[in-house]
């Protein structure tokens, strides 16, 4: 499906991944709304990216705010691709210094990072459906996922849960959506340069970079973007959990 001419969801679009994806597409031809949480982020990223772009607050987790930002997607045309980048990094022992992970914050990780997801995929998929065909697709889903769900660290036993829950429905949505002529794909990120790695200790960052065995380094968020766009513009990638990691399998430090 091509990129031009559709409008793009994009959650999470205000930093980091999200945000690079949100040039990628509008350079593509794209009409791009974005979500966030944080108004004043919002405000950035449109003045950043200078064109009409649209910006609807909220939390992928409230059912309100993803259906706000769909009816503002679909208020500018075509909705044909919708991208979740939103999620939590929340992290914590499962037993600390304090003692028992509280359950709320487990909850909480779990309600943004797979419930959010899921919010965004079915609300989108919704309007998708009644499109018609482009090449074939209605639509295209993309989920972002973590490395996490497969070689989480000590703390991330709620990331971890939470990012494995959405590579483990992106083949059942793909087959559910399906004859809707609707796509789900799901990218898991590696080790990226983004916000939420920027706080690292150098000693950190260093021990991460080297269990990358090439390219030796974090990823560029223009490269999720580019992988993101080849997935709207292939076909043939449907129900599948693509590793952007350059081979990196973390360990315990």
């Amino acid at each position: 499906m091509e990129i031009a001419g559709n409008v793009a969801l994009v959650t999470g679009g205000t930093s980091g991944l999200g945000l690079a994806l949100a040039r990628r597409l509008l350079r593509a031809g794209a009409d791009v709304v974005l979500t966030g949480r944080s108004a004043e982020r919002g405000a950035k990223a449109v003045a950043e990216l200078g064109r009409d772009v649209g910006f609807v607050p909220g939390d992928v987790s409230d059912e309100d705010a993803v259906a706000a930002a769909v009816a503002e997607a679909v208020r500018r045309g075509r909705l044909g691709i919708a991208v979740n980048c939103a999620g939590s990094a929340r992290t914590g022992l499962v037993l600390g210094r304090r003692g028992p992970l509280p359950a709320a914050e487990f909850e909480e990780v779990v309600r943004v990072n797979l419930l959010g997801a899921f919010n965004v995929v079915r609300l989108a998929a919704e309007a998708m459906a009644r499109n018609e065909p482009q090449d074939g697709d209605r639509g295209v889903l993309v989920c972002t996922a973590s490395i996490a769900a497969y070689d989480g660290m000590p703390g991330q036993a709620a990331y971890a849960a939470s990012k494995a829950g959405v590579t483990g429905m992106t083949l059942p949505l793909a087959r559910d959506l399906a004859r809707h002529a609707i796509r789900v794909v799901t990218v898991a990120p590696g080790l990226f340069e983004t916000p939420m790695l920027a706080g690292l200790r150098d000693g950190m960052r260093a021990s991460l970079i080297r269990q990358t065995p090439h390219p030796g380094r974090l990823g560029r968020p223009d490269e999720f973007a580019a992988l993101v766009a080849h997935v709207v513009e292939n076909p043939m990638i449907n129900g599948e959990v693509i590793r952007l990691d350059g081979a990196v399998r973390l360990g315990l430090g």
